[in-house]
């Protein structure tokens, strides 16, 4: 195959991948327009139109699609190898992409980045805050972090975190107006502070545990957030009962301006992982944060 034939088809795997010649041109360091020139000259050379294009969005056809499936996975192959031949010089280096949510990504990954990043000037990463079971293959990130039992079987797991417990808490002022619930089914009559799950557009459905009998129990309540930080202010202001991890809320316990209800309904449970496909020929750079990441116990526990 002519040079330029591997260029045209490294460009429109750009193209498919970002679905907007703007995007790809700037990941490519080329012009749109001559970006445009590339794809239809690969059309004319192929005979088949590869991008559907209108005025609001450009999507592959099934021809690209194709085209996609097949050769995009051995084009990334060989980048991921010119990748590691680049990094056998003296300093590690490349750019590292992980999605997190907003719990491990503050309290497990960046004590250890903010540590990391310096001795290694040469590393970059990237964390994108996600709540969703995301496709870290699909989406092209490096690795993401899931709690134990959340992760698929075809994956490696590191755990990097310590094990975990939940805590269901309010204020001292919500309790002034209604008892505090006795078992799990009495949440039902409380006001409390939901959690949007975005993988499915659902809520989430409060885990609880006791012995060998486990409960998910649908609240409701008159807020309903995506993030740790807008329920904790929630339930300090008294406006519900919050489902939350105890290191979170362990520093509110303690001063009083939040109290613990149904302690023994949440028993510790599998930490957080950094995972990454089994498959994965990892970059030196990678390996490290790894290392770094790995959760070890403290010692004389």
């Amino acid at each position: 195959m002519a040079r330029e034939n591997l260029s045209d088809i490294m460009a429109f795997l750009a193209v498919a991948r970002e679905r907007s010649f703007t995007r790809a041109a700037a990941k490519l360091g080329v012009s749109q327009s001559a970006l445009s020139h590339t794809m239809r000259r690969l059309e004319a050379k192929l005979g088949i139109r590869l991008l559907t294009r209108t005025t609001r969005s450009l999507s592959p056809t099934e021809a690209g699609d194709r085209l996609l499936e097949r050769l995009g996975p051995h084009f990334e192959q060989i980048q991921t190898e010119l990748d590691q031949i680049t990094e056998l010089r003296d300093k590690p280096a490349g750019t590292i992409r992980i999605t997190a949510g907003e719990h491990p990504a503050c309290t497990v990954l960046w004590p250890t980045l903010s540590k990391f990043l310096p001795r290694y000037p040469d590393i970059k990463v990237e964390v994108v805050i996600d709540y969703g079971l995301t496709d870290i293959v699909a989406q092209r990130y490096d690795a993401g972090v899931r709690l134990g039992e959340q992760v698929a079987k075809d994956m490696i797991a590191v755990r990097i975190g310590p094990t975990m417990r939940m805590a269901v808490v309010g204020a001292p002022s919500y309790f002034a107006k209604r008892s505090p619930p006795k078992k799990p089914q009495e949440l039902t009559e409380h006001n409390c502070i939901n959690l949007r799950l975005p993988t499915h557009g659902g809520l989430y459905a409060w885990e609880l545990e006791k012995g060998r009998r486990e409960l998910h129990v649908r609240v409701d309540g008159q807020l309903v957030f995506n993030n740790i930080t807008l329920r904790v202010n929630a339930a300090l202001e008294g406006l519900g009962l919050a489902f939350l991890p105890e290191d979170v809320v362990q520093p509110h316990l303690a001063q009083g301006s939040l109290k613990r209800v149904l302690e023994d309904w949440c028993p510790p449970f599998p930490g957080y992982h950094l995972y990454y496909p089994s498959r994965r020929q990892s970059s030196a750079a990678f390996s490290l944060l790894a290392e770094a990441l790995r959760y070890r116990a403290p010692t004389g526990l």
